[in-house]
This record gives structure tokens, C-alpha cells and sequence, in this order.
């Protein structure tokens, strides 16, 4: 009796954990028309919307860095790299499994490869946190939200590093 109370509490644990984990929190994204997928110019501070179809995405309120998308685009990888900011480091998170076009691993061999070239998107979407946005030779696209390296000290309990804006409610 003992032991079929602890394996059934063990597999409603497990069976929550992975329900947060995988499902819960996480919408469908609502993209704006025509800006669905934005850069920031090498020339600019702004970004601005690229050709972009097919956009789809999801994020949750629950965390900064839940946001994932994936899209085609028309663009040229050389097009893209002589127009917007590259983004050094690089790395995309794990989707969850039912969004099942993103494949971080994937992202990431074609990005360590060269297959894939990463984009600055958005500079602090949320302070500490880039958007960013990798394109393939192909025109497959993904985008993802990252931690900069003002949010990796000032998350980590450390002053904001020279020429990062001043944390959220400190001035």
C-alpha cells in the first residue's frame, strides 16, 4: 500500500512538472502585420521589420526568455549581414516540444557551422534580455529571447556594467 502511494505520487509530480514545463503558461505570440520580425541596422538603433512569412511563435508570461518563433524569409544570408547587426553568442533555448519548428540543438550546430548567422532583433525587449533572431542559408528563421550581458550581472546581484542602461527602477 505504502509503495503504490509513493509511485502515485511520484507519477502525478512528474506528470505536473512536465505539464508546466511543456504546456502550461505558453500562447500563441500575436504578430504585428508586417513587423512580425524586426533587426536593428548596422546604420540605426531602431529595428526594423524584414520580409518575413509564415511567422509563428509562442511565449509566457511566467518568464522573459519563454518567447520562441520560427518564419521563412526571402532575404539573403549576405543581404542580411552588409544590412543588420550581427549578435555575437548566440546560443537559443529549448522549445518546448509541441512547438515543434524550433530545434535549439539543431540552431545551434547550424550557428556554430555557419549554416545559420545570428541577428540582433531587439536590444533589451525586457531589460537584461535581447531578442534574437537567427537566419539560414535557406531562409529558415528563428527568434528567441536571450540574456544580455547587463542582465548576466544584474541578475546575478552585480552592478549594471559601463554602458548598460541603469536597472529598472534604479536611476
Amino acid at each position: 500500500m505504502a509503495v503504490g502511494v509513493i509511485v502515485l505520487t511520484a507519477a502525478l509530480g512528474g506528470a505536473f512538472l512536465w505539464y508546466t514545463a511543456e504546456r502550461a503558461f505558453y500562447e500563441p505570440v500575436a504578430f504585428t502585420p508586417g513587423a512580425e520580425i524586426r533587426l536593428v541596422p548596422l546604420t540605426g538603433d531602431q529595428p526594423e521589420a524584414i520580409l518575413a512569412e509564415g511567422v509563428e511563435g509562442i511565449d509566457a508570461a511566467s518568464s522573459p526568455i519563454k518567447f520562441r518563433a520560427c518564419f521563412t524569409t526571402p532575404l539573403s544570408l549576405a543581404m542580411l549581414t552588409e544590412t543588420y547587426r550581427g549578435y555575437e553568442g548566440a546560443e537559443p533555448l529549448v522549445a518546448p516540444s509541441g512547438f515543434d519548428c524550433f530545434d535549439a540543438a539543431a540552431i545551434g550546430r547550424a550557428l556554430e557551422t555557419g549554416e545559420a548567422l545570428a541577428f540582433l532583433s531587439e536590444p533589451n525587449i525586457t531589460y537584461g534580455i535581447d531578442r534574437v533572431v537567427a537566419v539560414t542559408g535557406d531562409g529558415r528563421g528563428y527568434a528567441w529571447h536571450q540574456i544580455n550581458n547587463c542582465g548576466v550581472e544584474v541578475f546575478a546581484g552585480r552592478p549594471a556594467p559601463e554602458g548598460c542602461p541603469p536597472p529598472e527602477g534604479q536611476n
